[in-house]
């Protein structure tokens, strides 16, 4: 068996001498490329007419490809590519080929950090550590097995599906590998070793481009050797435009021969320039703001002409107009002045004031023309890029760079491109990691802990830091070196395409695995984000079919779902019967979560577990935002068996079509799940969430559903062996009474969070056991509310917090609830009174279930809020006979109580007719104010 995992992974190219690939064998690389190439030329033309289609002209697109593994468009190839890569499985593998597949979803909780070098090659938005992916792959495939990912990103799951078959790679995970290729968790086989074949497909070119690199062997030292040497060139040619006197008390240095002596610019300080409302004076951000001793910038400052207290919201900005000789036009952008330079004197650092000198080298490369090609294109419409066009006139590509940058930028990438071999997209790629270092996004921090861009948008703040170029780039140099270095055994595994995931030319049924991580509705706007790295490669994303919230390009919620909803039923047609896709997602928003879930079984996939996945080092929002989620979560979902289906068709929609499906279901669903000697309840397996399941089945394929809650739950008990509360096969018993025996204490899950009142109770029980902050709660609490009510209209996680908790803001003792638990759970904290600075720094931003006297306090608060929204409710139906589709169940409860008591039954009939007909049966409390309102009318 080993070797025949071994032969799975070996190469099927050589970078001198005969390749073969696709069965078809050629003399070099460079042949295969220019064969290929050609093939995908006459294809062009049938390729823009595909959904997602980049826009590019063919040259660029050709250029920036190499096919078969990389199209810079639709990857045509593909098919193909399948259909080699499974008939190389079955010769290898054999019989062993056709074993039955049955997986149980993943369902242990994941935690990989980010501190890795292939992670940390590109700056590149949102990437899910490969480590992680890993145990999903080795989990769910074997080796040969092909995975796909519809939002590949930067490929991760590729390198993840390629470092399976990496005997160092998987122990680094904490497996055990034997010498026949097995893998141990613990003592328990989990898979064989061996590489998985990926393939990897994105909207945006700048995404796929890096995927391509990252995913396709590249000699790594002769990279390195190459991107070196192009550098040195540049600095021959350029490097005089980095160069300032050493002065010191403001007296130039000079040596033995009496020549001033040369520093190396690090990075030159620029700051915006604002104007007094009070005296019209000028001032500099920079002088009058910036406390360079203490390290930080002053939210108040002083006009240095008229002595009027200012901040920056009460100042007007400084504007230039000046012409733009790119464009061949006059333009006006906010005026900005350089106001200190750091530099080195061998391995020494120094800071200056820019001198006359170094003005007039500015002002002498500023008037000089750019003897290189540099993108000029003009920003498009959108939500992060108008940020740069309000604040500073940023209205194209060229303007987020300084002069002196962008003629470097454009030296080195003349160079890099006229590269022939493969190390040429590894030099490119070392060029886009080092891109938005280098430009005016560049942030300066008062306590020189460094300051790159802000993630996620294209903000230029009032004082930034350009870098050396030549420098940042020879850094990046370095990072790509060590990543590459790290995937030195890689081989023409994975394929890589660039279009929109709904609409793949992808053969049905024929993927084995799918991992994804799709966007998270408006958290990213990646084609405006990836667009100065899109400018340098020619070819730019077409946003049409890109799956976010924006408003500018008038994408809604509703938007979003639909077109996450074609993308996953793409997906559904290319999986294979009985198998998996694992669906990665982050957001903040509970309706974006559940517009992902709602997709994904619109398109036909029924969800099995949901777990979590800690990246440790969180986005900038993940960081700093009070209202971050600092744990991704992990959506495991299946593809029903053709035996399944079959067993369901012939069903018909009939009771028996119920009992078939939880048949189905609960033989896909883990049959034990413990940690450190407890055994944890598994909510998939409740009764309430099987009717759910399977009601959901049968409304979206068309079917009725056969049972009620009622008659399904009164059948489930007679029909399934039940445990703890949870229902299992006959064949799955056995196996959960022994591992039962072994734990010591049963955990029961959260409260099942159908509606608004068990949301809150469920929030009531997670800050009792521990008061947390809003970023702690988050993760759990998206995890919960998967199963909320169709109709329910569940606000924000913000919106229940505040009218139903309390949360510590810093100021005066910390309350006692919180203060027990600290004191309890941290031996640092014990002993403190409530007003010890340690102690409140521990407890602010923390939310704690309120004393019984201020909990009246915040319920008369919450049930005027629930009325407000009673009476929207009210003139929401007034003149039309339509139903209530979305509310909020306790707004209603809140209303009906209010007039009942005033008397009013009209009101309480008149809405509650408009309640669907399944909430006003099943909600006792709604019903009886219903239903006496309506005899108190003789109705």
């Amino acid at each position: 068996m080993e070797n025949k995992q071994q032969s799975l992974q070996l190469t099927e190219a050589k970078a001198n001498g005969p390749v073969t690939c696709l069965g078809k064998t050629f003399a070099s690389e460079e042949e295969r490329r220019t064969y290929f190439t050609e093939r995908l030329r006459e294809k062009l033309p049938e390729l823009r007419q595909m959904e997602g289609f980049p826009h590019g002209e063919d040259e660029d697109i050709l250029a920036l490809s190499d096919p078969p593994y990389y199209t810079a468009c639709p990857n045509p190839f593909i098919g193909e590519m399948i259909a080699y890569w499974e008939a190389e499985k079955a010769r290898l593998q054999g019989e062993e080929n056709e074993a039955e597949y049955r997986r149980e979803p993943y369902t242990a909780d994941v935690s990989e950090g980010k501190n890795d070098p292939v992670y940390n090659a590109h700056s590149y938005h949102t990437k899910v550590p490969y480590k992680a992916i890993m145990r999903y792959i080795l989990h769910y495939t074997e080796p040969g097995d092909i995975v796909f990912d519809g939002f590949a990103g930067t490929g991760m799951t590729g390198v993840a599906a390629q470092l399976c078959g990496d005997r160092k790679a998987v122990e680094s995970l904490g497996y055990k590998v034997l010498d026949d290729g097995t893998i141990l968790d613990g003592d328990k086989p989990i898979s064989k070793l061996g590489a998985r074949r990926a393939v990897l497909n994105d909207l945006s070119p700048a995404a796929t481009f890096i995927a391509y690199n990252y995913n396709t062997p590249v000699d790594a030292e002769a990279f390195k050797e190459e991107a070196e040497r192009i550098l040195a060139e540049v600095e021959r040619e350029c490097g005089w435009m980095y160069e300032t006197n050493h002065t010191v008390n403001g007296v130039v240095q000079t040596d033995v021969d009496g020549k001033p002596i040369k520093g190396r610019i690090n990075y030159t300080v620029w700051s915006d320039v604002f104007v007094c409302p009070s005296c019209a004076e000028e001032m500099v951000f920079w002088d009058v703001a910036v406390d360079q001793e203490a390290g930080k910038v002053r939210d108040t400052f002083t006009c240095p002409g008229c002595a009027a207290e200012l901040t920056k919201r009460s100042v007007e900005r400084a504007w230039v107009t000046t012409y733009d000789t790119a464009l061949g036009e006059t333009i006006r952008q906010a005026k900005q002045v350089p106001v200190l330079i750091n530099y080195s004197v061998g391995n020494k650092r120094f800071e200056k004031r820019p001198d006359e000198a170094d003005l007039a080298l500015i002002k002498r490369i500023e008037e000089s023309e750019i003897p290189y090609w540099f993108p000029k294109d003009a920003l498009p419409e959108g939500y992060n890029t108008r940020q740069p066009m309000e604040s500073h006139g940023v209205t194209h590509v060229h303007h987020f760079y300084t002069k002196r940058n962008l003629w470097v930028l454009g030296a080195i990438w003349d160079r890099f491109k006229r590269n022939k071999n493969r190390s040429k997209a590894a030099c490119m790629l070392a060029h886009s990691a080092a891109n938005l270092t280098i430009s005016k996004m560049r942030r300066f921090r008062a306590d020189k802990k460094g300051g790159g861009p802000l993630s996620g948008t294209l903000y230029i703040s009032s004082i930034i830091t350009p870098p050396n170029a030549i420098l940042s780039v020879e850094r990046n140099v370095e990072f790509v070196f060590k990543g590459l270095l790290a995937l030195k055994n890689f081989n023409y595994s994975s394929i890589v395409s660039t279009q929109s995931s709904n609409y793949l030319g992808i053969p049905s049924n024929s993927i084995d695995y799918i991992f994804t991580d799709p966007p998270f509705g408006a958290n990213f706007m990646y084609s405006e984000l990836n667009f100065l790295w899109e400018s340098w490669l020619k070819v730019f994303t077409n946003n049409r079919p890109e799956a976010i919230e924006n408003k500018v390009q008038g994408k809604t919620l509703d938007d979003y779902r639909q077109l996450m909803t074609a993308c996953f039923k793409e997906a559904y047609r290319v999986l294979k019967p009985g198998r998996w896709m694992t669906v990665e997602f982050s957001n903040t928003k509970a309706s974006v979560w559940n517009a992902i879930q709602a997709a994904l079984q619109e398109a036909g996939f029924i969800v099995a577990n949901v777990a979590a996945l800690d990246k440790k080092q969180g986005s900038f929002k993940a960081v700093t935002s009070t209202t971050a989620v600092k744990q991704d979560l992990v959506i495991s979902a299946y593809k029903p068996s053709t035996e399944m289906a079959e067993r369901l068709e012939r069903a018909g929609g009939t009771e028996q079509s119920a009992w078939e499906f939880v048949r189905g279901h609960l033989a896909n669903l883990p049959v034990f799940i413990g940690k450190q000697g407890e055994a944890l309840e598994i909510k998939e397996r409740t009764p309430r969430v099987l009717f759910d399941r399977m009601v959901t089945y049968h409304v979206q394929r068309g079917l009725p559903v056969p049972l009620s809650s009622g008659e399904f739950q009164e059948e489930l008990y007679r029909r399934f062996p039940m445990r703890d509360g949870m229902v299992f096969l006959e064949t799955q018993v056995a196996e959960y009474d022994k591992k039962r025996l072994l734990a010591k204490e049963f955990v029961q899950g959260s409260i099942l969070v159908t509606d608004e009142v068990s949301a809150i109770e469920r929030l009531r029980q997670l800050l009792l056991k521990k008061p947390q902050t809003y970023a702690e709660l988050n993760p759990v609490f998206f995890r919960d509310i998967q199963y909320i009510a169709k109709h329910e209209k569940l606000p924000e996680l913000s919106e229940l917090l505040e009218q139903n908790f309390l949360q510590y803001d810093g100021t005066g003792e910390v309350p006692s609830q919180i203060h027990s638990y600290l004191s309890k759970n941290y031996k640092d904290l014990r002993g403190l009174a409530p007003d010890d600075p340690r102690l409140v720094a521990k407890a602010k931003g923390r939310w704690y279930v309120p004393d019984p006297n201020k909990q009246a306090d915040l319920e008369k608060l919450r049930e005027r809020a629930l009325l407000r929204e009673f009476e929207v409710y009210r003139e929401e139906i007034k003149g039309n006979k339509r139903r209530l589709r979305k509310f909020r169940t306790e707004a209603i409860r809140a209303g009906f109580k209010k007039y009942w008591s005033a008397k009013e039954y009209a009101v309480i009939v008149e809405v509650g007719d408009r309640l669907p007909d399944a909430v006003l049966r099943e909600d006792e409390k709604l019903l009886i104010y219903y239903n006496n309102a309506r005899n108190r009318l003789g109705l």
